[in-house]
């Protein structure tokens, strides 16, 4: 993308919406920010960024029927599903890695899941990865996804025919960019061009009938091939 990336800030602590204000770089512009459930959809829906970074435990949302609170509140679902129709999208950035957590809100909708350990430029270059399409995640938690959409026993033969659509070098292109590489570290990695792993990752969206490299990650931990 070019220019800056738009970006909205939801944690329950002002002093670390603060620290990371500073901490993202010039290219990362922070148009809002909130606290809670209720201000976090009103940000969203006024200020329309490119993507939010959301804590997952926030005051503010569901209750039951009596007025009290769930056991386990659900904040950061509640803002994702509050906020929809959006065209932002969410990258989850928490001090919890619990897998319960991680999983909630990737089902939920969010794009990664990032912990506050993360650096400025961390964080920075997730949500430049985020806003591109990519789909995000600190590297012990990735095996949570991995975990909640794993492939059940006798899927290895569907498994095995879906790889055959793919060449050698596709598949490899394919686990690069599920584990949420940027195009330019796959073409590192693999010593390859940029324009190559472009044309590679249409080929495998194309054989695989997926539309974006978010369902491309979903689909490669559905059949643990991260």
């Amino acid at each position: 993308m070019s220019g800056s990336i738009r970006v909205v800030i939801v944690d329950d602590h002002s002093i670390f919406r603060s620290g990371l204000r500073a901490d993202l770089d010039e290219t990362v512009e922070v148009v809002g920010e909130a606290a809670d459930v209720p201000s976090a959809i009103a940000v969203i829906r006024e200020t329309m960024p490119d993507v939010v970074l959301l804590d997952v435990h926030l005051p503010g949302g569901p209750s039951t029927g009596s007025g009290t609170q769930l056991p386990e509140p659900t904040g950061g679902e509640s803002v994702i599903r509050g906020s929809a129709p959006t065209t932002a999208r969410f990258l989850a950035l928490s001090v919890s890695d619990a897998a319960e957590d991680v999983v909630r809100v990737i089902r939920a909708g969010a794009r990664g899941y990032i912990t506050k350990g993360s650096s400025g430029v961390e964080v920075s270059k997730a949500v430049h990865a985020v806003a591109g399409g990519d789909a995000v995640f600190s590297p012990r938690l990735a095996g949570f996804v991995l975990d909640a959409f794993g492939a059940v026993a006798g899927e290895t033969a569907a498994v095995d025919d879906e790889l055959d659509r793919l060449s050698a070098r596709e598949q490899e292109v394919m686990r690069l960019i599920a584990r949420g590489y940027a195009y330019k570290e796959v073409a590192a990695e693999l010593f390859i061009s940029i324009k190559t792993v472009e044309t590679h990752v249409s080929a495998v969206l194309r054989k695989l009938q997926l539309s974006s490299r978010h369902e491309l990650t979903v689909w490669a931990s559905e059949r643990r091939l991260l």
